[in-house]
């Protein structure tokens, strides 16, 4: 197989469904987001459990689709929560492995990205990795300052959109991305930003110290929440719940559908119009925060996600930061794309893989 036929998989799993691509080099063949239903994830005790049941889909569905695994290059997949990592690729492996299936950080469906990746891959004796894992960590060692000794900054973001919008970014611009500020804000069911600078995102805004969001509360009064934890209405699984998943709109409004949100709004509904705008503020607020962090010198800000398709809200944000730096609108999440871009880099030697050898 020459370089110019590089042919990749890219697997993406979430808490219901697996997003999975082919790409030949740059140009996506196919893709598929395979559901999984309930009564299906109810049978398994753990998210790892599932494993060779997403695995087999994933293999199903390519074989449905008539192409041979065995014209594939590289497998890669969604980066899960391990302790905190260098940006791009690490390629997997038996240290890798076992700390996401025996001592993950956390449980969660990003897990599974690298052990389906591996597992497919092997037999076939071609290389799987992972690409922009949510635990990259780039932080300054000033940005791992919270104000109290026992509480450090942690780096979790939605790194592998942001990091492949600013070098796409840079790309269109005829830059390198080394060589650019770039701020970008990614607008989903949480909402984190992040600074790019020098090729590493050196500070971020993530989801629980920032904008709320559709199902987040982000920042709140600490002082407040405090009182609140204690208040004796919530156990500690309720007013996690609370912060992360019933937070945000859903608190204010009842739902966490952006578009349900701007349906409202049109039809004169005045307090949906006070919170979607609040929202919209407090991601100014969020970009106008990390602009200081290279002192104002920003090349570029970047708008993504799934709300960046909402007109009103990136234009209520473009109005509040375009002073800053010109305003990119890229919507979606592209997660598969930036993986199997990533990915390609590595193959084609633009780039070298890390190998995992944490504990």
């Amino acid at each position: 197989m020459t370089k110019s036929n590089y042919m990749i998989l890219a697997v993406n799993p979430g808490s219901t469904s697996t997003k999975i691509a082919v790409y030949k080099n740059e140009t996506e063949q196919f893709r598929e987001t395979v559901e999984h239903s309930n009564q299906e994830l109810s049978r398994y005790k753990s998210v790892t459990d599932q494993y060779e049941m997403r695995k087999e889909a994933v293999l199903s569905y390519l074989k449905k689709m008539g192409f041979d695994v065995k014209r594939l290059s590289a497998v890669v997949g969604r980066g899960g929560l391990l302790p905190p990592v260098k940006s791009g690729a690490y390629r997997v492996n038996k240290a890798m492995l076992d700390r996401l299936i025996n001592r993950p950080v956390a449980e969660h469906a990003s897990n599974l990205g690298a052990v389906i990746a591996y597992h497919i891959a092997s037999p076939l004796e071609i290389p799987a990795y992972i690409y922009d894992s949510v635990a990259v960590d780039e932080l300054e060692d000033v940005a791992r300052l919270s104000g109290l000794p026992e509480i450090d900054r942690k780096s979790l973001s939605h790194a592998l959109n942001m990091r492949a919008v600013a070098i796409k970014t840079a790309e269109k611009l005829n830059k390198s991305y080394h060589d650019m500020n770039i701020i970008v804000a990614h607008l989903g069911g949480g909402i984190s930003i992040s600074v790019h600078k020098g090729g590493q995102m050196i500070d971020i805004v993530s989801d629980d110290e920032g904008p709320f969001s559709p199902e987040r509360a982000g920042r709140v009064p600490c002082m407040l929440l405090a009182k609140l934890c204690y208040s004796g209405k919530y156990d500690h699984r309720t007013m996690m719940k609370r912060l992360r998943g019933n937070g945000g709109l859903v608190a204010y409004l009842g739902t966490n559908k952006a578009v349900e949100v701007e349906d409202r709004i049109k039809n004169g509904d005045k307090e949906a119009e006070l919170v979607y705008y609040a929202m919209a503020y407090q991601v100014a607020k969020g970009i106008g925060e990390l602009a200081t962090v290279v002192m104002g010198d920003v090349d570029r800000i970047i708008i993504t996600g799934g709300i960046a398709y909402s007109r009103i809200m990136t234009e209520w944000i473009k109005e509040r930061v375009k002073f800053i730096a010109p305003v990119e609108i890229m919507p979606g999440e592209n997660e598969l794309e930036a993986l199997a871009l990533g990915a390609l880099r590595v193959l084609r030697g633009e780039e070298q893989y890390h190998e995992y050898d944490m504990e």
